[in-house]
């Protein structure tokens, strides 16, 4: 019998399912509940519904159909990188990062004025474009030890787009996600380290394996069910694009949208091209351009994250064209230096150097952030997913 999984339904769905088996519309919101907010991970464990309904589902080939985690990295900075298994066999990776990589610095939300605060960071690393807080709460919490990660998910098994300074291009393609693997990526890490969600501050990113905006139906019917079912703010949650013209406007329209960080990377077509072959599709012009389409509050802020390679897109030049491609956007700047791997011909750019681009974004007005490195020992940094598999510092789960 083909096995069916229910977690990935909208509720609808899952009243359509109930209804097709003769049940009130009530025990959809019952399973709905118990798949999202409690996560469970059997419909053995859904004690709410009656032992002959569970049966029921069980002799249909109903299963939660959760990613299972196979196998854990840890880092030396706390970071956690898990091999995820679908149900086809198929595998991505997720990242777990214990207070985050900075990346929500300087953004406006809620989530960036508790970094900033909690750790000190308060208006040392550029103009802040938020208001003033007040601290006292926070501070609260901080005492209290409440904790605040950042999960960073897959949205695709490999990648198509082939950024040269990626491993995760090193794969491929070979299919998207569906709507349940991507935030079942979220739901099976939670579960792992124990989240309540209120109590826990949880941020997402959708910056691991994949390009999000290739697989855009799935990437927005999974901000519904983390947002509506698991209770993550999309205010939590940034989205990570190569540029795809089309899906920027697209998203520009929705209702319930994350955070967009657009993946720069360059200050001109001709070396955006040489590193970002996508370029020849749509170049940057074209790029800034649909951003501008966002609708923008006063607290909103475009992230704009550009990898420095050495010798390649970090020369001062570089950084006086980024200034004038920005100019008058509600934006900010996420620099990220370059993580290492085998087979990649890029060099790390010299502290030197980083520290004077920084500077000069800073100086032309632009808020200028440096993402800090988290799990590069075990490939779990930017740009190192690569469905490892066989690495010495890896654990099976349940081995």
């Amino acid at each position: 019998m083909e096995r069916a999984a229910l977690f990935g339904m909208s509720l609808p769905e899952l009243m359509e399912r109930m209804g097709a088996l003769g049940q009130k519309p009530y025990r959809a919101r019952q399973v709905w509940e118990a798949l999202y907010k409690q996560r469970v991970s059997s419909v053995e464990e859904m004690t709410v519904l009656p032992a002959e309904l569970r049966a029921r589902l069980t002799d249909e080939g109903a299963v939660v159909g959760m990613p299972e985690i196979v196998q854990a990295a840890v880092s030396v900075d706390g970071t956690e990188r898990y091999l995820m298994r679908m149900a086809d066999g198929e595998t991505v990776e997720t990242v777990w990062m214990p207070d985050g990589d900075g990346g929500e610095r300087g953004d406006g939300t809620e989530a960036a004025l508790e970094e900033e605060v909690l750790e000190g960071r308060e208006g040392n690393e550029g103009p802040r474009p938020v208001d003033k807080v007040d601290k006292r709460n926070w501070g609260a919490l901080a005492a209290a030890g409440y904790r605040r990660a950042t999960i960073c998910i897959s949205s695709q098994v490999g990648c198509a787009v082939n950024c040269q300074f990626c491993l995760t291009a090193k794969l491929g393609i070979k299919r998207n996600l569906t709507a349940g693997e991507i935030a079942g990526q979220v739901a099976a890490v939670l579960n792992r380290h124990g989240v309540k969600i209120g109590k826990d501050r949880i941020n997402l990113v959708f910056m691991g394996m994949g390009e999000p905006f290739l697989n855009y139906e799935a990437f927005i019917d999974s901000v519904r069910l983390l947002v509506e079912g698991i209770g993550i703010p999309e205010s939590r949650m940034t989205v990570s694009t190569s540029g795809i013209e089309p899906a920027i406007r697209r998203f520009a329209q929705e209702m319930l949208r994350p955070k967009l960080a657009l993946s720069l990377n360059a200050s001109n077509d001709v070396v955006r091209e040489q590193i970002m072959p996508i370029t020849r599709k749509w170049n940057i012009a074209q790029l800034l351009d649909a951003v501008r389409t966002i609708p923008m509050g006063k607290r909103d802020w475009v992230t704009f994250e550009y990898v420095l390679l050495g010798g390649v897109n970090d020369q001062p030049e570089h950084a006086r064209e980024v200034l004038a491609l920005l100019k008058g956007m509600h934006a900010k700047v996420n620099l990220i230096v370059w993580n290492p791997g085998p087979g990649i011909a890029y060099t790390q750019p010299d502290p030197e150097a980083v520290a004077v681009f920084q500077k000069m974004l800073i100086d032309g007005g632009m808020p200028t952030y440096i993402r800090r490195p988290r799990g590069r020992d075990i490939y779990a940094a930017c740009g190192q997913l690569k469905r490892t598999v066989s690495e010495p510092e890896l654990v099976t789960i349940g081995a």
